[in-house]
């Protein structure tokens, strides 16, 4: 029985991709705090602690976000859909992580190729 080539591998993130990749997990991870301590304050009527520093937390990391997406749309010429995709993912809790594993599973947290921009004259 023949071996099964590997499936192809992905190319490695670039390094706006890997501070967009970073700034996503950061995102959602103070997005479910957020959640927690909403869960804390509102329903178990336990304690606001939760929410005055996850809040406080998520505000930063949110702003960070679109930052970052904004800085990686440019750097690495993502179209408008990812860009809006992206953009829009920072709304709903933790779509961030989705977010960034398709923008990695697809290349687009990679480095883009050099493209020439004028043929190299032969002598």
């Amino acid at each position: 029985m023949p071996a099964t080539p590997p499936p192809p591998a992905r190319p490695p993130l670039s390094g706006a991709g890997r501070a967009f990749a970073v700034v996503a997990v950061i995102e959602a991870f103070t997005w479910a705090g957020l959640l927690v301590g909403m869960f804390l304050k509102y329903v178990t009527e336990t304690t606001e602690a939760g929410v005055w520093l996850f809040g406080r937390l998520h505000g930063a990391a949110f702003v960070a976000y679109v930052v970052v997406a904004l800085v990686v749309a440019v750097k690495l010429r993502w179209g408008w859909f990812r860009t809006l995709v992206a953009l829009a993912a920072a709304v709903p809790p933790l779509t961030t992580l989705l977010a960034e594993w398709w923008l990695r599973r697809t290349g687009h947290l990679a480095e883009r190729p050099v493209e020439a921009s004028a043929p190299v004259p032969v002598d």
